[in-house]
């Protein structure tokens, strides 16, 4: 075995190890990054690092991340939720789990407006959770929806991890886009599929509400409904069409978005000073996490490629004899192992560069591979013991256990599984809006 197969085999052990002891990702990488480039190369590996630094720093695409960050945090602070869910609660209530059904639609309509998880889930947790304690509905169940329906923002565009996944991989932002709505609708209406036949076998987890309490669904809702729904989403329309169409770049959209954002904020009279400039100070501080880490991954890919990790992955996949079914399965495994322990973000830039050549040597689709691995990157959030939408939902319910939540959201993540598992069998539900545009 040659020297810089020994380093690679250290260096994946390394990182296994730094991962598992709970250390801050980015700095787990770009330590072991620092190591095995001064034992590779020596003092030549600083400028390596400094050539992947300059790489990202100069990425026009990623100038596009804090401007959709900005956007959401925006919108978020406008209050347009609490028209939206009110409207979802009225128009759902006569239906069995119809609270539930409508969290669900509520946080996709979130998802889509913001693609921030964290701001989806602590709204919908916050508007959802207490009404549906109230009518008598299963905690867990509650809870779950809650928390699923909040992760469907980092997949459902405007995605922050598709523009990601763009910049790194060179697919168009577009076609991700376009190829990201069926996972992301798919796997809502599984939810809510869960909730409807769940409901109907046990009608005790979600107490039809009584007659005399049913809520009234008028014209005022309908006008609220539509007031808080229509600017958002015809802004959001506006800037995935001129991406989608090629009108605008992923960056130029996205700030015609992060100001068409703070015009509604303006037309509902919530545009403030206190708004733009906590927006702005949040946009920073996520940002300011977010590039360590891409800065450090991308350290670490860089020295495990040139010692030649790629290739040895390569070889030993197809020592085992495996077929293309074979390296999609064995991906999916390998990301929702690492599902359980850290965030997408980390998983994404560890394993881009090693999936990359497994994509090329098996002859397999990069768009339809792209969102296989981004659909399955969404079940990180709901997986214990580090499911970051567990612990949304344990702030917004403190008082309630660790345990009920995970109770909750395991059904949730086998709905994602299947999911994932038509993704593969039917590639038509990624590929065929895309097709539309050959």
């Amino acid at each position: 075995m040659s020297y810089e197969a020994i380093l690679v085999i250290l260096m994946f052990l390394s990182m296994m190890v730094g991962i598992f002891s709970g250390a801050p990702i980015a700095f787990v990488l770009g330590t072991i990054s620092l190591v095995f480039g001064v034992l590779g190369w020596g003092l030549d590996c600083f400028n390596i690092f400094g050539l992947r630094v300059w790489a990202v720093m100069s990425n026009f695409t990623l100038v596009a991340i804090p401007a959709f960050i900005f956007m959401g945090y925006i919108l978020e602070g406008a209050g347009l939720s609490e028209d939206m869910y009110a409207s979802m609660e009225k128009l759902f209530a006569r239906i069995r789990g119809g609270l539930a059904i409508g969290t669900v639609i509520f946080s996709t309509l979130l998802a889509t407006c913001t693609g921030i998880v964290a701001s989806s889930v602590f709204i919908a947790g916050l508007l959802s959770l207490p009404p549906m304690f109230k009518r008598g509905y299963d905690k867990p169940m509650s809870m779950g929806a809650v928390a699923a329906g909040g992760t469907l923002g980092i997949l459902i565009p405007p995605s922050i991890m598709l523009i990601f996944y763009a910049a790194e991989s060179g697919i168009s932002a577009g076609k991700l886009f376009m190829a990201a709505f069926g996972p992301g609708f798919l796997l809502a209406g599984l939810y809510i599929l869960y909730i409807v036949v769940r409901c109907t076998i046990n009608p005790s987890l979600a107490p039809s509400i009584p007659k005399s309490e049913l809520p009234r669904f008028t014209f005022k809702d309908i006008f609220f409904l539509i007031k808080g729904l229509l600017p958002v989403l015809g802004l959001v329309l506006c800037v995935l069409g001129a991406i989608i169409a090629g009108i605008a770049t992923p960056t130029e959209a996205a700030g015609t978005g992060a100001f068409g954002a703070m015009l509604i904020a303006l037309m509902h009279k919530k545009l403030t000073w206190e708004l733009v400039s906590s927006s702005a100070i949040r946009t920073v501080q996520s940002m300011g996490m977010i590039m360590l880490l891409i800065i450090t991954a991308g350290c670490f890919a860089s020295i495990f490629t040139g010692l030649g990790g790629d290739e040895i992955v390569v070889s030993a996949i197809r020592g085992m004899g495996v077929g293309q079914t074979g390296v999609i399965i064995l991906c999916i495994i390998i990301l929702m192992l690492f599902g359980m322990f850290i965030d997408w973000a980390g998983i994404l830039y560890i394993c881009l560069p090693i999936f990359t050549p497994l994509v090329l040597q098996f002859d397999i689709n990069p768009l339809w591979f792209a969102l296989i691995v981004c659909t399955t990157l969404q079940t990180a959030w709901l997986t214990p013991p580090f499911g970051f939408s567990i612990f949304y939902v344990k702030t917004v319910v403190p008082d309630e256990s660790y345990s009920d939540i995970v109770k909750g959201c395991l059904p949730y993540f086998g709905m994602q599984l299947i999911g994932i598992l038509l993704c593969v069998l039917f590639p038509s539900i990624i590929l065929w809006l895309p097709s539309l545009t050959k």
